[in-house]
């Protein structure tokens, strides 16, 4: 089958391999659309901590339950699924706590096994989830990100009433502010862009220096300095964005925390539970997701989908083997 694959940091190869072999519990499933994110072009151009070579990317994936290994229960073949990337131990500390995430042991699709870069992938019968019928691939192929927003939102705290802010209008950031509002907060897009800014209804600064949550959806250390400045009394900052290692420190008035009683909170990734919550509310209009596709792309074209991706040109990029 024709796979992308990065053998090298800098540089990826469209090029042949082998079909996977499953393993007891594992299923072979058919990729029917894969999502791009920022993420990808990240691991492609300059690596992450988490990837290891050689590697075929793709985290989000839909697709469709082609075999079945010994062991794998729960599905049939040509069941249509959403598959959780990652694999966790379900026994450590952090698993235990409800945070497979941070699993000592977790091993993530697209970074330390296989991803849905390809036609086919495999994937353990127990990070699959059935994608409801009444929606359609390229509205499921959001529940991923959607449960990276969950997470994070989770973190925040946010509840019904609460103003938050989220600094970054691309995708994660409109995730952030539809599951916010569909919790009952009241949510505000700061973005710089102003296309993006336009489409998502957002400012170009926060409207109230009274946040009670805020996110920062882009890796920009000023708008971290800005999230900050507008949190109100018990405000919440969640961490949902990385800076490049060599510039991600930043000076911090911990007076100014400590009379206010504000936090920080960092969210990095998603649990199983998240996809869950994520396929229902997609399923049941909760959160609104079809409007956010803006190209639809063959596996083939992968280099151009990076460009748009590089130079914030779409919105969601989706990807067919």
């Amino acid at each position: 089958m024709k796979a992308v694959v990065i053998d090298e940091i800098g540089s990826f190869a469209y090029r042949d391999i082998d079909i996977p072999k499953l393993s007891d519990g594992e299923t072979l499933v058919k990729v029917s659309v894969a999502g791009l994110c920022r993420t990808d072009l990240k691991i492609i151009r300059v690596g992450h901590r988490d990837l290891t070579l050689p590697r075929v990317p793709g985290e989000e994936v839909i697709g469709t339950v082609e075999t079945l290994g010994s062991g794998a229960t729960g599905f049939e073949v040509g069941q249509r699924v959403y598959i959780y990337p990652g694999i966790s131990c379900g026994k450590c500390k952090q698993c235990i706590k409800g945070a497979g995430n941070l699993c000592v042991d977790m091993q993530v699709m697209g970074f330390h096994r296989d991803g849905g870069f390809a036609p086919y992938l495999v994937a353990p019968a127990q990070s699959l989830t059935p994608v409801p019928p009444d929606i359609s691939d390229e509205e499921a192929i959001l529940t991923e990100p959607l449960s990276c927003c969950l997470n994070a939102i989770e973190l925040g705290a946010v509840g019904e009433g609460d103003v938050v802010g989220i600094w970054g209008g691309g995708p994660a950031g409109t995730l952030l502010g539809r599951a916010s509002a569909a919790l009952g907060a009241t949510p505000h897009v700061i973005e710089k862009d102003e296309r993006r800014r336009e489409l998502a209804c957002g400012y170009d600064r926060s409207p109230t220096d009274e946040l009670d949550v805020a996110f920062v959806a882009v890796g920009d250390k000023q708008a971290y300095v800005d999230a900050l400045s507008c949190l109100g009394p018990r405000g919440r900052l969640v961490v949902f964005s990385g800076l490049a290692k060599d510039d991600c420190h930043l000076p911090i008035d911990f007076n100014h925390m400590h009379y206010l009683e504000q936090t920080i909170v960092g969210a990095y990734g998603c649990s199983y539970r998240h996809g869950v919550q994520a396929l229902e509310m997609i399923a049941t209009g909760a959160v609104t997701v079809k409007d956010m596709v803006s190209h639809k792309m063959p596996l083939s074209e992968l280099d151009a989908a990076l460009g748009l991706v590089e130079r914030r040109e779409g919105m969601k990029i989706l990807l067919y083997p």
